[in-house]
């Protein structure tokens, strides 16, 4: 038996795969777009409350925010899952099975790991056990696009100055995310003269300007050090094939893992934008849509010590030492503010962000293991 768990323990994941499939199953079903996650967060704090799990509630941003043990409100560790999925649908997904395939949009990033936290928590609480410090179990919101984690920021707020540690548990146990990849996310919009296009030509058309604009952006050269990109995502615009377009708009984003390498963009970014204002005949809007800070000023020691205890541990399952890497994750908001953070998740899935998601329902049971047995050294 691995040293992480106690017999008890595994007992418990060995025989939970059923209830865990349950669980995950009904999540799946149940939709939570970002910045819509209202239903799937009441079943949650329902479903704690019929497990015992008191106390268990529904703050302003909608997490559900499970307090375990909190109450000397200090040098708390946080568990985060969050419930968001990246799809707008507000309607029930189907789950469909294929054997030991299992197949939803969402059901790996991140429905397996709420689900996994959830029954964890149900019964860490059912045995009565103590843990070393208070824990936060968070399913979040918004963490998802625009989301822009609206969840793990409130948290943070309100927990100020009590939480000494966070791990997210967001994707799989094959690779360990200890570093923050921060992003601006803007929407520009070009308003033209425009008219028709024969009657008119040679009036400054909205697309033009737009796509003259986006061919400067990506003339730039991304800075050095650490891992940085930019994109336009989408463009909208114009009227019709006969007519100059008044208005055209895109959605763009830099990221870097490197704050200062970010920072860069986005001057560059506002530069870009300034200058086409200076146009004649051009009226440009440019509007923050989100932020995602990169990693701060974290105690290296500590950071350190809490991705080798990650990094321990899976390879003691596994027999596997995963690489680290950064990412867009829950983690963003305490690693920004010096907090020591990492994020690796339960399941194997495939096809993140698309309507083709599946994963293999026998991951999970491995997966379970591993959260189990992290969650398993903050007890005594």
């Amino acid at each position: 038996m691995n040293n992480y768990l106690s017999k008890e323990l595994k007992a418990y994941v060995d025989g939970a795969q059923k209830d865990l499939v349950a669980l995950l199953d009904t999540l799946c079903r149940v939709p939570a777009p970002s910045n819509h996650e209202e239903r799937r967060a009441e079943f949650i704090k329902n479903w704690y409350e019929k497990e015992g799990c008191k106390g268990a509630y529904i703050d302003s941003a909608l997490n559900v925010i499970y307090p375990f043990h909190c109450e000397e409100q200090k040098n708390l560790v946080a568990f985060s899952a969050h419930i968001d999925t990246v799809f707008p649908d507000m309607e029930p997904f189907d789950v469909v099975y294929d054997g030991d395939i299992m197949r939803c949009p969402g059901v790996g990033d991140n429905t397996s790991n709420v689900a996994i936290m959830m029954l964890l928590a149900a019964w860490f609480t059912k045995k009565g056990l103590v843990p070393k410090q208070g824990i936060l179990f968070v399913a979040s919101s918004g963490e998802e696009g625009l989301g822009n984690l609206k969840g793990i920021r409130q948290v943070m707020k309100d927990y100020a100055g009590k939480v000494a540690e966070l791990i997210a548990l967001d994707g799989s146990y094959n690779s360990l995310v200890n570093g923050a990849v921060g992003s601006l996310r803007y929407r520009v919009g070009v308003h033209t003269e425009g008219g028709h296009s024969y009657g008119k030509f040679g009036n400054q058309n909205a697309i033009q300007t737009l796509s003259s604009m986006i061919n400067t952006l990506y003339s730039y050269k991304v800075p050095k050090p650490g891992k940085s990109t930019y994109n336009v995502g989408t463009i909208t615009g114009g009227t019709s094939i006969n007519t100059i377009a008044q208005y055209a708009e895109m959605r763009f984003e830099y990221r870097s893992d490197v704050r200062e390498s970010l920072a860069d963009m986005n001057k560059f970014f506002l530069s870009v934008i300034e200058a086409y204002k200076n146009m004649d005949n051009v009226q440009i809007e440019c509007e923050l849509l989100g932020e995602r800070p990169c990693t701060g000023d974290v105690d290296a020691a500590k950071q350190e010590a809490l991705e080798t205890k990650v990094l321990d541990l899976i390879e003691s399952f596994t027999g596997k030492r995963v690489e680290c890497t950064s990412g867009s994750t829950d983690c963003n908001i305490p690693l920004s503010t010096g907090i020591p953070a990492v994020c690796f998740g339960g399941h194997m899935g495939t096809g993140a962000h698309t309507r083709e998601e599946f994963l293999n329902v026998k991951d999970l049971h491995m997966g379970m293991l591993i959260v189990a047995a992290f969650m398993n050294t903050y007890f005594s």
